[in-house]
């Protein structure tokens, strides 16, 4: 029997539960045929009763037959999925499908929670993540095996990950101490092995995306192995995005080393595609403006016709940026790429309760002062909304919020 012949006969094998819904669907076919066909030929009103019967039968029976078939190969590929809810998941997975195709730019825990609030509006996102990072688990996994370091792409596919709570929770399981994996979080550790039986990191990316069901892609700035370099006010040097922050320096500039490393081809496939470009949340020097130090994104970004926001920090981050209002974080961006990155800066106005205030003063953190009419001055629109959301203590963006905020830009175009 040919290969092919065969497989169209396995769907009638024992056990696969689907050959009674084909055969009810069959059976209710014929009854469709048998009535109108007789229904066409019928003289006697009560041979067309009868023949009306048959058809309008084999209808229910067919329609039935379909909806049991199709429920059997979808509880085969999604076994925890209520059929109630079905229509519901297909309709907003379609609905999704024709969201508009965004990009966000940045890296760390700010490009995440973006990421979890866009996801609810479009599935056409791009993350486009920064691969400087050398501290922790990311930077002992890019040492040892001479590879991008997987921890800020990890945490985006997650954010983006349409698969079960479990799986997310999975993949941020740090090992505790006490064990040669203390420290190392399982998502860092499967990209890892991913990227060691593909060969490419890039397709270890693509592959884990697949895994957890993304509603949307998240690829690296750059393939190339990368130092983030800071000069400071000082003239000191500082080497590795961990280090940076932790000298307690201020920084006058930030670049790669190497200088000019290329950009990866399906970022800037995604730039050129975008309607929304989005950068940050998230740290200035050490997780927004290293992919901006990649001329081919720059370029990409400042030719787009795409609406450009910037989402500055709720806080200052000591090391970073102490001290900064919004101006002063829009005027060392643009210093560090070009002025047409953004047209927008969206800024918090948001109220934050003052024993987390007390709490934040004490690590030498302070809520970003906007001075509006300086960044409106520079020739940017400035958006300044309640977006800030108090969890465990910790002052983040309301990822729903701000969301909402970026998507309503689309409504003055």
């Amino acid at each position: 029997m040919k290969p092919r012949l065969r497989r169209l006969f396995m769907w009638l094998y024992p056990g696969i539960g689907i050959k009674r819904w084909i055969g009810l669907s069959a059976f209710g076919v014929i009854l469709l045929i048998v009535g109108s066909g007789s229904l066409a030929s019928g003289e006697f009103l009560i041979v067309k009763i009868l023949d009306s019967v048959i058809l309008v039968s084999g209808l229910v029976i067919l329609v039935l037959g379909i909806k049991r078939l199709l429920s059997s190969l979808i509880n085969a590929f999604l076994p925890a999925t209520k059929q109630n809810d079905l229509v519901d998941i297909l309709y907003h997975r379609k609905q999704l499908s024709r969201g508009p195709k965004i990009v966000a730019v940045g890296g760390g825990t700010g490009l995440a929670m973006l990421l979890s609030g866009l996801k609810e509006y479009s599935s056409n996102i791009t993350a486009i993540v920064t691969v400087a990072d050398d501290g922790g688990s990311s930077g002992r996994l890019r040492q040892q095996f001479e590879m991008p370091p997987p921890g800020d792409i990890r945490n985006c596919l997650v954010a983006l990950a349409d698969a079960s709570t479990m799986m997310q929770d999975l993949f941020q399981f740090r090992f505790e101490e006490g064990s040669e994996l203390a420290g190392h979080n399982f998502g860092n550790l499967f990209i890892t092995v991913m990227t060691r039986l593909t060969g490419d990191f890039e397709k270890a990316v693509r592959e884990t995306s697949k895994v957890l069901a993304l509603r949307g892609q998240v690829i690296p700035s750059t393939l190339e192995n990368v130092t983030l370099v800071a000069r400071h006010e000082d003239g000191s040097i500082t080497e590795g995005e961990y280090n940076i922050p932790r000298t307690g320096k201020p920084i006058r500039k930030v670049y790669l080393n190497p200088l000019s490393p290329e950009a990866a081809p399906e970022a800037v496939k995604a730039i050129k595609e975008a309607e929304i470009i989005v950068l940050g949340p998230g740290s200035l020097f050490t997780s927004i403006i290293p992919n901006l130090l990649i001329k081919k994104i720059t370029d990409n970004i400042v030719v787009s016709r795409a609406i450009k926001v910037y989402v500055c920090n709720v806080m200052t981050q000591p090391g970073e940026t102490d001290g900064y209002s919004s101006s002063q974080h829009v005027r060392n961006l643009i210093d560090h790429s070009h002025p047409r990155v953004i047209d927008y800066c969206i800024v918090n106005t948001g109220k934050i309760p003052a024993e987390i205030l007390k709490r934040y003063e004490s690590e030498q953190a302070y809520p970003v002062y906007s001075d509006r009419k300086t960044v409106y001055n520079m020739g940017y629109r400035v958006i300044e909304e309640d977006t800030v959301s108090i969890a465990g203590g910790m002052v983040r963006h309301d990822n729903l919020k701000l969301a909402k905020l970026i998507f309503s830009l689309l409504e003055e175009f």
